[in-house]
């Protein structure tokens, strides 16, 4: 998301998840108007008859909600309505931060299960950790609550307790814990560091208040301790973009200062903006490659867009998200707001990545030759709508069905929690390797895990097909079956490399938190050694920036 507040024509600290806050009056003609008035009078009508004479008792905050969260799905995935209980998570989004207990949380089995708690959080402090399940919240059941249910539960004021009952793996009873609520920050840069002696290494999860600062710190302290470092790898990888003002502080680390960033424009024309870099930078020579993912979007987006049109760094992954829309905020009354779509932005070369086509609220994919065709400062090709495509493409592993199946079925997950159980520190996060391969397919078969793939669901639609026409086809399609169920086999062998390297994300995660995680990422991480390979070899990343088409 990119989120940007002007007011005064000023971008204060809150900017960049494209937030626009201005007492601007828009002009709209007498027919609108009258169309406005007729139609809010129809809906007011209407609402006061359905409350009056409906049969059953109704909740006017619920039946208004539906209203608006159906008005609203009529345009696109970004306009929302944000309750007064909803803006202590729309103040996570902006800022990094809220008044909570600082863990993720998902329902598995029934309860919602601590994922991951964030370091030196309510949660984290209070002995939490990933895979204990809460089974009550202040004496009542948390049974079958979402964690969106409950994360309003144990959002509060700081200095404020709730009682906890834990089921946690591994103890016959449950345990009893008060956890004092706090103000919960969340770095942005999660992890930077050295990947070899000569090419650091900076994750930027989210575009949060400071990122940019964060990422700056992040940089200077790697040329301090690296002075002979010939390269740097940004990591956007699965951010999801954040304020606007940022992604223009974090580009001005690696370009001069006065270029144009970003361009917004909409319909009113007033509020169009061009955001130019505003300090010296930091390095604008350093070879740069910044890795983008199919979840990297908005913010994420134009720093990305930015290193490509300017030619200032190599993009190296996959096609990005596609978010090339501005939201701004409005008070809407009762602490509420809207937070609606008012512009598109445009990055140097003039494009605009917004991808146009949505399906069920997601992005399509555009065909290249429907894309209009730009060109960086060098004259090389670049393409609007459909997201930002890498200047190196490099292909996912973790697509393959047998990889989705574990993560959907936590069997990852649960093994590092059993995991943990057996082994109560690791001595160095960094050296760890997972070597008991043989140990997590005896789990797996303990788990009676399985999945079903797609060209399972066709065969049982041919074997039901056969059997309704009366065809004799039994044999072929049990055959056809013990194939596929071999293939699956073939398939976990094969994918072994792939899920060592999630088990031992995973398992780093517990004893190092989210650094560790990340520290276990980039050795084993395939783009990342390709970034480094690409930044050692001057004569193929010039090329890359410099060969037009």
């Amino acid at each position: 998301m990119i989120i940007r507040n002007l007011k005064n024509w000023r971008i204060p600290a809150l900017g960049a998840l494209a937030f626009l806050t201005i007492s601007t009056t828009v002009r709209t003609d007498n027919n609108d108007y009258f169309e406005i008035s007729k139609n809010i009078e129809i809906f007011t009508n209407m609402y006061k008859e359905i409350n009056t004479y409906y049969v059953d008792q109704l909740d006017p905050s619920t039946l208004m909600r539906t209203g608006i969260d159906a008005m609203l799905e009529s345009l696109d995935p970004y306009t929302n309505y944000i309750s007064e209980s909803e803006i202590e998570a729309f103040r996570y989004i902006t800022e990094g931060r809220y008044n909570g207990i600082g863990a993720k949380l998902e329902t598995i089995n029934e309860f919602p299960t601590l994922m991951e708690p964030h370091r030196d959080s309510p949660a984290d402090k209070a002995g939490l950790k990933a895979g204990d399940q809460i089974v009550e919240v202040d004496g009542k059941s948390a049974r079958n609550k979402t964690a969106d249910e409950l994360n309003e539960i144990l959002k509060g004021y700081p200095g404020t307790t709730i009682d906890l009952t834990v089921k946690r793996p591994g103890e016959k009873k449950e345990l009893k814990i008060t956890l004092t609520r706090d103000q919960v920050s969340i770095p942005s840069v999660p992890y930077y560091g050295m990947v070899d002696n000569e090419v650091g290494y900076i994750a930027l999860t989210a575009f949060y208040r400071n990122s940019g600062k964060e990422v700056a710190d992040a940089f200077r302290a790697l040329k301090a301790r690296n002075p002979e470092m010939k390269g740097v790898i940004f990591d956007l990888r699965g951010n999801p973009g954040g304020l606007l003002n940022e992604a223009v502080n974090i580009s001005n680390i690696f370009i001069p200062k006065g270029e144009v960033v970003v361009t917004t424009k909409g319909k009113v024309k007033d509020w169009d903006r061009s955001f130019k870099t505003l300090n010296q930078p930091l390095d604008t020579e350093i070879p740069l490659v910044v890795l983008i993912n199919d979840r990297s979007a908005s913010a994420s987006e134009i720093v990305s867009g930015v290193m490509q049109d300017l030619d200032r760094g190599v993009l190296m992954g996959q096609r990005s998200y596609g978010k090339g829309l501005v939201q701004n905020t409005r008070d809407v009354g009762y602490n509420s707001r809207v937070k609606l779509t008012t512009a598109k932005y445009y990055i140097p070369s003039g494009r605009c990545i917004q991808s146009i086509r949505y399906v069920d609220g997601e992005p399509m994919d555009i065909p290249d030759n429907e894309r209009a065709t730009f060109q960086t400062r060098n004259g090389r090709q670049v393409l609007d709508g459909g997201g930002v495509h890498p200047d190196k493409q490099i292909a996912v592993e973790t697509d393959r069905e047998i990889i989705q199946a574990l993560i959907d079925q936590h069997m990852i997950f649960h093994f590092a929690t059993q995991y943990t159980l057996e082994h109560d520190s690791i001595q160095d996060i960094a050296q760890f390797h997972f070597a008991n391969w043989n140990g997590f397919l005896g789990f797996l078969e303990d788990q009676n895990f399985s999945f079903e793939t797609e060209s399972e669901k066709h065969l049982a639609e041919l074997r039901k097909s056969a059997e309704e026409e009366d065809y004799q086809l039994q044999a072929q399609i049990s055959a056809l079956a013990n194939a596929i169920d071999q293939a699956k086999k073939t398939e976990l062998e094969d994918s072994r490399d792939v899920i060592i390297n999630l088990i031992e994300k995973e398992i780093a995660s517990r004893y190092a938190y989210q650094k560790g995680r990340l520290q276990i990422g980039i050795r084993n991480d395939e783009e990342v050694a390709e970034a480094v390979k690409l930044i050692g070899n001057q004569e193929a990343y010039n090329k890359l920036l410099t060969q037009t088409n």
